[in-house]
C-alpha cells in the first residue's frame, strides 16, 4: 500500500537504501500537500528537508515535473487502495462500504484529496493523466457494481457515472471535514445521489408544458 505518511527530515542522518530514500522524499512531498499547492513544492526545499543534495532528488525523479507527478501518483494510489471495493460484499452493499471508506479517507487526508482534485486542472499533462486514471478506476468500479445490479448498460449510463463522480468529488471537498455534516449523512447523500443519477437515465421524459396559442 502506498503510504501518505512516512520518513521525514528527522531521518537525515540514517543511511537509507536507494528505494528507502526515494520513498522518504515522496512521503515528505505528499505530507507537504497538506499546506501547500503542488506547484510550490521545489526540489531545493525537498532536498533540504531530507538532508540530501538537490542533485540526488533530480537523480531519482529526473525533473521537477517528474517529482510532482510521482508525488501525485503516490497520493492517488493511496486513495485508490483505501477505496478498493470489497468483492466479498454483494453489489447492493459494496457502494455504501466504498463511500464510507472514501469519506474516512478524505477526513484524514483532506488537503491531500483536495490537491488530487486540483491536479485535474494542472498545466502538466502527465499530472492530469495521473488524476484521470483515478477517475477511470472509480468509474470502472461503479460500472461493475451497476452491471451486477442488473442496470442496463448504455452510453447515457456511462455519462451518468462520470457525472456522479464529479459531483462526489465536489461534495467530498466541501463537506467531508465540515463538522456540521455528520459523516453518515454525507455517505447517505452520496449513495442516494448515485442511485438517483443512474435511475434518471431510464426515467420517463418530463411532461412538456402546453404550447401557448
Amino acid at each position: 500500500m502506498p503510504a501518505l505518511h512516512g520518513a521525514s527530515g528527522r531521518s537525515r542522518r540514517t543511511r537509507l537504501s536507494p528505494e528507502e530514500r526515494r520513498q522518504q522524499l515522496l512521503a515528505i512531498g505528499v505530507d507537504w500537500l497538506a499546506d501547500r499547492p503542488l506547484e510550490a513544492i521545489s526540489v531545493e526545499d525537498l532536498a533540504s528537508a531530507a538532508g540530501v543534495s538537490p542533485g540526488l532528488v533530480f537523480y531519482y525523479f529526473g525533473t521537477r515535473q517528474g517529482l510532482h507527478q510521482q508525488i501525485v501518483l503516490t497520493a492517488r494510489d493511496a486513495m485508490l487502495h483505501a477505496t478498493e471495493p470489497d468483492p466479498a460484499l454483494p453489489a447492493s452493499q459494496r457502494l455504501r462500504d466504498v463511500l464510507e471508506r472514501f469519506v474516512a479517507f478524505v477526513q484524514e487526508h483532506d488537503a491531500t484529496f483536495y490537491s488530487i482534485v486540483r491536479g485535474a486542472s494542472s498545466g502538466d499533462p502527465q499530472v492530469r493523466e495521473t488524476i484521470q486514471h483515478a477517475r477511470d478506476v472509480l468509474a470502472q468500479h461503479t460500472t461493475e457494481m451497476l452491471d451486477e445490479l442488473g442496470v442496463t448498460p448504455s452510453p447515457l449510463r456511462a455519462v451518468a457515472v462520470r457525472a456522479w463522480i464529479s459531483l462526489a468529488e465536489q461534495a467530498l471537498v466541501d463537506a467531508a471535514t465540515d463538522e456540521s455534516i455528520p459523516a453518515a449523512d454525507l455517505v447517505a447523500f452520496l449513495e442516494r445521489s448515485a442511485l438517483a443519477t443512474i435511475r434518471s437515465t431510464t426515467a420517463p421524459p418530463l411532461p412538456q408544458p402546453a404550447t401557448a396559442r
